[in-house]
């Protein structure tokens, strides 16, 4: 990964965006962001009123053990991340987006799943007043087959393979341009384009005419379904490399590596689809600041909250 100074970025000269956190130093700075090691629910609180255009996180999901980076159990998950979402619909801007991934879970000793994200789900919407304004799901092909008990030794369940991407608004209007997500068109979409489509009405009643093959947008808006197709030019969606940059600096200074990093392909393709450029993107939970580093690649400004200090140590490797 190139450094801050050798990146193209078009507003270099705009700075972090530190002046809307007063009174904490940041533990480091970037030409386009800060990191902080402090509490995040009490930092945010700082933070003013629609200041933020993203905010994208990924917090300690209930699992029903205990995870090194510290996580709350689902019969409390709910109550213990409402007062952070209130600031965080406090700080968005009116067209601002919160991007929530969180993970499924297992109930202990039995093959039956939690429903605590769909708790959460309900709470932020209904007691919160967020708007959904769309589910995604991640495609992670590195998850393991757990639990071993249910997956690999009974083989009474299969393995999961997604999570789940909250996309909500303030408002119901929240920016949005899929135009700078379209994915390539397909082969079949290419040759359909080539040799025409006869207008037809579908049993499902949707009307088929010329326009359905028009490949004059420039590629196909993609589905909700965030996976290796994904076309990008900086990142790869697998969170499990063991030599990129990041993980290779961590291990020679014997730094411990976070040990549940989503890939930097999950951020990107949300900044470029909600946010321009010299927008304000958050992380409150930032663990190894993958967010961070994607709105840097991307010429975005941004701020990331982490608790835990060999975590943010690793981080700065990432803008190295």
């Amino acid at each position: 990964m190139k450094s801050p100074s050798d990146l193209p970025l078009a507003f270099t000269s705009a700075g972090a965006p530190t002046d809307l956190i007063a009174g904490v130093s940041p533990y480091y700075e970037t030409p386009l962001g800060a990191a902080y090691l402090c509490d995040s629910l009490e930092t945010m609180k700082q933070i003013p009123d629609n200041s933020v255009n993203l905010v994208f996180t990924s917090p300690p999901y209930a699992l029903h053990f205990k995870k090194a980076y510290g996580n709350v159990h689902k019969s409390d998950y709910v109550e213990w991340f409402l007062p952070f979402a209130e600031q965080i619909r406090r700080i968005l801007t009116d067209d601002g987006s919160f991007v929530l991934n969180v993970g499924g879970s297992w109930n202990p000793k039995v093959p039956t799943r939690s429903v605590y994200q769909y708790k959460l789900l309900v709470a932020l919407v209904d007691e919160l007043g967020l708007h959904l304004c769309q589910d995604c799901f991640w495609y992670n092909p590195a998850k393991m087959p757990v639990p071993a008990e249910w997956v690999t030794v009974r083989r009474i369940r299969i393995k999961d393979a997604v999570e789940h991407v909250w996309w909500f608004g303030k408002t119901e209007w929240p920016k949005a341009n899929n135009r700078q997500v379209l994915r390539p068109y397909s082969k079949d979409m290419l040759r359909l384009n080539k040799r025409g489509v006869k207008e037809a009405v579908r049993p499902s009643g949707h009307n088929i005419n010329s326009s359905f093959n028009d490949i004059s947008a420039g590629g196909s808006i993609p589905p909700n379904v965030i996976d290796d197709e994904i076309p990008n030019d900086l990142f790869k969606l697998g969170n499990n490399a063991s030599n990129d940059g990041y993980t290779k600096r961590c291990k020679e200074r014997e730094i411990k590596i976070h040990p549940a990093r989503f890939p930097a392909m999950l951020p990107e393709f949300f900044i470029k689809f909600l946010t321009e450029e010299n927008d304000i993107i958050l992380d409150p939970f930032a663990g190894s600041n993958t967010t961070g580093r994607v709105a840097e690649t991307l010429g975005r400004r941004w701020l990331a909250i982490e608790t835990i200090q060999e975590y943010l140590d690793g981080s700065k490797f990432r803008f190295e």
